[in-house]
């Protein structure tokens, strides 16, 4: 590949490189409202989140489009093929991410807004929700910044959202005989649920991290449940 040309593809390249990592900044934001949706059965901010989630969906036609239009007129090599297969899966992922918030934001009309609620549950879900945003973010600078150790350390904040999950679901069953109050449980179960996965997704992202600077891909470590700590 001649010098210039190859400057113009790599300028291209980190072109992509930055939607991509912007992407994840929109899904940030996308979470921060959908939270306070649920918090404040605020059913007005959830229609946003939803009729929002359009500009994380252009953003991966952009980024998608752009690197096969890419590939289609270059053919890059080593480290920079690495990066175009890891745009090409990052923004999957932040496409997914987006849809699970919106899969959160239909269920707050669904789960009432004078509904009963548990404090425990909301406490957990909010805790939830925080680790989750810095995992989105971290991921993003882990990226940015090909930061190995950054992403390893996203095993283990994900086990924390793991864990959380599993304490919702718990108390969800446990919450007692208030028939209202159950439902409404059931509906935070399926909440946490969409959390936990954008946590998977961010680990996806940060497999990519040491795919881009190793040349290898493994899979991180599923968290597995112990006798202990799996819901009865």
């Amino acid at each position: 590949m001649p010098q210039e040309t190859r400057h113009q593809f790599r300028e291209e390249l980190k072109g992509l490189e930055a939607q991509t990592l912007g992407g994840l900044e929109l899904v940030a934001s996308q979470l921060d409202r959908t939270l306070e949706a649920i918090n404040f059965q605020d059913a007005e901010l959830a229609s946003m989140v939803v009729s929002d989630d359009d500009r994380i969906d252009g953003r991966y036609l952009e980024v998608h489009q752009g690197v096969l239009s890419l590939l289609a007129r270059q053919a890059p090599v080593a480290g920079d093929l690495r990066i175009v297969a890891a745009l090409l899966h990052m923004i999957r992922c932040v496409e997914r991410m987006g849809d699970q918030c919106v899969n959160v934001a239909k269920l707050v009309p669904l789960s009432g807004h004078e509904a009963p609620r548990d404090q425990s549950i909301l406490e957990a879900l909010e805790r939830m929700g925080q680790l989750v945003h810095t995992e989105v973010l971290q991921a993003r600078e882990a990226f940015a910044t090909r930061d190995v150790s950054m992403a390893q350390d996203l095993l283990a904040q994900d086990s924390s959202v793991n864990r959380l999950n599993r304490e919702i679901f718990q108390r969800a069953v446990d919450i007692g005989d208030d028939l209202e109050l159950r439902e409404w449980g059931m509906f935070m179960v399926l909440v946490a649920r969409c959390l936990e996965r954008i946590g998977d997704n961010t680990l996806e992202i940060a497999e990519q991290v040491v795919f881009v600077v190793t040349g290898l891909f493994r899979e991180f470590p599923g968290d597995e449940v112990s006798a202990e700590t799996a819901p009865a």
